[in-house]
């Protein structure tokens, strides 16, 4: 079956949407499309064993559960059945009894079936189709589907659920990403992930695939035939979890139908409620590989009481120990909740990869939480690689997506390295846009005529040169005409490479002073200063008593201040320590007496800047800062700091000096800055031609309009 037939099928399958408009709104739908297709699926696999499992039913159903539930399944070769004398094409032979029939025989199934049909609510969706006389219409177009495996495989299928999720999304105006990631995608990862393996062949070598965020499992289906088909003997178990009932019960039913185990599949918040947090023995949960396209952008506030905790009581012990981003953004707590799952590298390590957005490479300043769980993985020398994928890439979004590649065991070349791959320009374009995607990475085996990009980049990110590069036909802008152009697409870092010192740089505080007219009505505009006249009494008498009180004192400032100025003819004083002697004789003389809060108002209103004036110093003698001239300088953290500091600062601010408290380690990874390439201005002799072709064909199409 190739792609366009699946696609084919699922688009006969929403085509029965069509007996549903009215009674039905769009995104209402899928809420009987996915479950109908589902048990159309555990119908035509269990049709050739459906006689033998009710004849051995009825000898052993005075037996123990475990008993019935044991032979049953041997007898269908799966681990789910039904015990029904129903199935959906005998249902259409008494339609005067369907809804109930109907419920009956979903009611017949083994439990682990019934689990899935409650969550996808199956149930209201009968009595609403049979109150509307639509049952019969719909199930009739079912029974016709051939769904049997024999006609549709495993894989197919997943591409099938997995289509008519992208639709029933797109319907309901939902991101159909944030339910399952493009095939193609997924074999990258795959590849990137599974490539450097060497074990993957050993006999019945054991595997634990995870993943956090499953949607309908795509990730755990391609990781476990590209693992079988290097080695038909090897046991790749397989592991997930997810809150959206819908892909949790598709995910599910695959895992039934394939014979997996789908118990491992949990429903439930991974945040809150991880499903894989101790082993049945009470030990922690780790995996030997993990793949995540967690979803974009997605805000954890409704999580953030219980992820903060964790943070604040577990620290590293737990899984956000290392600090936690922005909360409108939870991508990098999908990251550390996976990197705590990782096997001890004495044990056999773990590899993970897992899809971004550009926001965790560099959102979040030095010290701040996504900069501090950047520092905490590429200190730790886990982070592997990045890819730059190109854009238009996924159904749900056209931004700029990335796949990192982490690891607890690198080899040893790879130690303390990064390796950047730029992947952008591997991409063909898609005959027909779905939601997004208008293009796709080049894969034969899915489509002859593409170009091997996912064996390219495998290959790359195999070869881990620095320097290594690609042509690419890429058109020009101006000429619209195809060009080759020959681009760097792997790189190699150290660690140390994207982390830099974030230092603040102060210069001192220099103020002139003078008690003008001007400048004692300032003081009506420090705080300091009004709040002598206020009260939060709440006796009416008392409260105005206190505030003529303070309006008495606030004039006495104001009568200070202004003899001061006459006293002083209004001088321009540079200094502050010559104008506070000279101002604390005349308050002394006056027995005025200004408190601290009030001189400091004082300070502020009576004083300006002034380059001329003398440094401010405090009480040790040290400069005082100028909060107004405070910089920031980014300093590489292969880089000694003083002599940085010498270089780039001091000769233009020589009074400048670093406040070592403030100092903070950062960490970005700015890949599209690493592979950035100036393209020089045509000359101005082309640019002038172009100009006065464009100027004759004008001129020419004025004069055919006006002939």
């Amino acid at each position: 079956m190739t792609a366009e037939t699946h696609s084919q099928l699922a688009g006969f399958i929403w085509s029965i949407c069509n007996l549903l408009r009215g009674p039905y709104k769009r995104n209402e739908y899928r809420k009987v499309i996915l479950p109908l297709t589902v048990l159309r699926r555990f119908d035509c696999i269990l049709a050739p064993t459906k006689a033998e499992v009710l004849k051995e039913h009825a000898a052993i159903k005075t037996k123990p559960e475990n008993i019935i539930r044991h032979k049953l399944n041997s007898i269908t070769g799966n681990a789910f059945y039904n015990l029904s004398k129903l199935d959906l094409p005998r249902l259409l032979d008494d339609p005067n009894q369907l809804a109930p029939n109907l419920n009956s025989y979903i009611n017949g199934f083994s439990p682990n079936v019934r689990a899935i049909m409650e969550r996808f609510d199956f149930g209201t969706q009968i009595a609403k189709m049979a109150d509307k006389d639509l049952l019969y219409l719909v199930i009739k177009r079912f029974a016709a589907i051939d769904l049997s495996p024999a006609h549709v495989d495993n894989v197919q299928m997943g591409y099938v659920f997995e289509e008519l999720i992208r639709i029933g999304a797109e319907q309901a105006n939902e991101e159909a990403g944030e339910h399952f990631t493009p095939r193609e995608v997924i074999k990258l990862m795959v590849n990137l992930l599974l490539s450097p393996e060497k074990d993957l062949a050993r006999s019945h070598v054991v595997k634990t695939i995870y993943d956090p965020a499953c949607g309908t499992g795509g990730m755990l289906s391609v990781s476990e035939k590209y693992i079988h088909d290097l080695n038909a003997d090897a046991q790749p178990k397989l592991f997930g979890q997810d809150w959206n009932d819908d892909a949790w019960a598709v995910c599910k039913s695959d895992m039934l139908i394939k014979g997996e185990d789908a118990d491992n599949i949990i429903l439930g918040d991974t945040f809150t409620k991880d499903g894989f947090d101790r082993t049945p023995d009470g030990k922690k949960w780790t995996f030997d590989y993990m793949l995540a396209n967690p979803p974009f952008g997605v805000e954890w506030k409704q999580q953030q009481r219980y992820i903060e905790k964790e943070r604040d009581t577990l620290g590293y012990e737990g899984r956000f120990g290392a600090g936690t981003p922005r909360v409108n953004d939870g991508a990098l707590l999908f990251l550390q909740h996976m990197l705590s799952k990782m096997r001890a590298s004495k044990e056999g390590g773990s590899r993970l990869a897992i899809i971004f957005n550009g926001s965790p490479l560099f959102t979040g300043d030095a010290g701040g939480g996504e900069s501090s769980i950047r520092q905490w993985i590429i200190e730790n020398d886990w982070l592997e690689a990045i890819v730059a994928l190109p854009e238009q890439l996924f159904y749900n979004t056209g931004i700029s997506t990335y796949l990192w590649v982490l690891t607890n065991r690198k080899d040893k070349p790879r130690k303390e390295k990064v390796q950047l791959i730029d992947a952008r320009q591997f991409w063909v374009q898609m005959e027909k846009s779905l939601g997004n995607k208008r293009r796709r990475i080049g894969d034969p085996s899915d489509k002859e005529k593409d170009p091997d990009h996912i064996g390219e980049l495998t290959k790359i990110f195999g070869d881990f040169s620095d320097g290594q590069t690609c042509t690419f036909t890429e058109e020009d802008v101006i000429t619209h005409q195809p060009i080759q152009r020959e681009r760097v697409v792997s790189k190699i870092f150290d660690n140390e490479d994207f982390g830099y010192h974030k230092i603040t740089v102060e210069r001192p505080l220099r103020l002139n002073f003078q008690a003008s007219a001007e400048r004692i009505a300032r003081l009506d505009d420090e705080s300091g200063f009004k709040n002598l006249a206020t009260s939060a009494k709440k006796n009416p008498a008392v409260r105005q008593q206190e505030i003529e009180a303070g309006q008495h004192r606030q004039e006495q400032i104001r009568e200070l201040l202004r003899a001061f100025g006459k006293a002083t003819k209004e001088m321009l004083f540079k200094g502050r320590n010559e104008f506070l002697s000279e101002l604390r004789k005349l308050d002394r003389e006056r027995d005025v007496r200004l408190s601290a809060s009030e001189l400091k108002a004082v300070l502020a209103a009576l004083g300006e800047r002034d380059e001329a004036a003398e440094i401010c110093r405090d009480r040790d003698g040290q400069p005082e800062p100028d909060a107004d001239l405070r910089d920031t300088e980014i300093v590489p953290l292969k880089e000694s700091i003083e002599e940085y500091f010498k270089r780039e600062v001091l000769p233009h601010v020589p009074d400048a000096w670093i406040d070592t408290t403030k100092t903070k380690v950062g960490y970005e990874i700015p890949l599209n800055r690493h592979f950035y390439r100036y393209e020089p201005p045509r000359p101005l002799e082309v640019i002038e031609t172009d100009i006065k072709r464009l100027e004759d064909d004008i001129m020419k199409m004025l004069k055919e309009a006006t002939a």
